[in-house]
């Protein structure tokens, strides 16, 4: 769901041979359905929409200290593909982010951010998913209070209604 409530699908192919770490982490947590109702609470247009805090906190408490191992970038962060942001050395968790950047963001591969899927379908759900408030939501409130902050203070954000995997 995203700007103006305009609902429509993303098809995202996960890609383990760029990232089987990043790539395993992501299916681990669509068939928790972890990112069902899940906000975009980052965005800045053309360059990345980040996602990846669930709205529910006893969910986000699941998921404290499980961080993944960083991985070597084998796929470039170009338009459309997908990568979990990272606060330091080795703290892969549920925050991706996808960028939307048109001529790619290929510096944040220097940076250490390895691609583990790409969107294959739907890049314009993406593109219009609302911008606003870039980055104004406080994740730390976003992990104590989920949701309930999020529609309070910016309802206008979007998200991801619903996520399965389609083999």
């Amino acid at each position: 769901n995203n700007d103006g409530g305009n609902i429509g699908t993303v098809l995202i192919r996960v890609r383990p041979d760029w990232s089987p770490l990043g790539a395993a982490r992501f299916l681990e947590l669509t068939r928790t359905h972890f990112w069902d109702g899940c906000r975009f609470f980052r965005v800045i247009p053309n360059f990345i929409a980040q996602v990846g805090i669930n709205g529910d906190p006893k969910i986000m408490d699941q998921w404290k200290g499980k961080s993944i191992e960083d991985e070597p970038v084998l796929q470039s962060n170009s338009r459309g593909t997908i990568s979990f942001a990272t606060a330091g050395k080795n703290t892969r968790t549920a925050q991706l982010f996808i960028n939307s950047k048109k001529t790619g963001n290929a510096y944040l591969d220097k940076e250490g951010f390895t691609p583990f899927a790409e969107v294959i379908e739907g890049m314009e759900f993406i593109d219009a998913i609302y911008s606003e408030h870039r980055q104004k939501p406080k994740q730390g409130r976003i992990r104590k209070e989920g949701n309930e902050y999020l529609v309070k203070e910016f309802p206008e954000l979007s998200y991801i209604a619903s996520s399965k995997i389609v083999e």
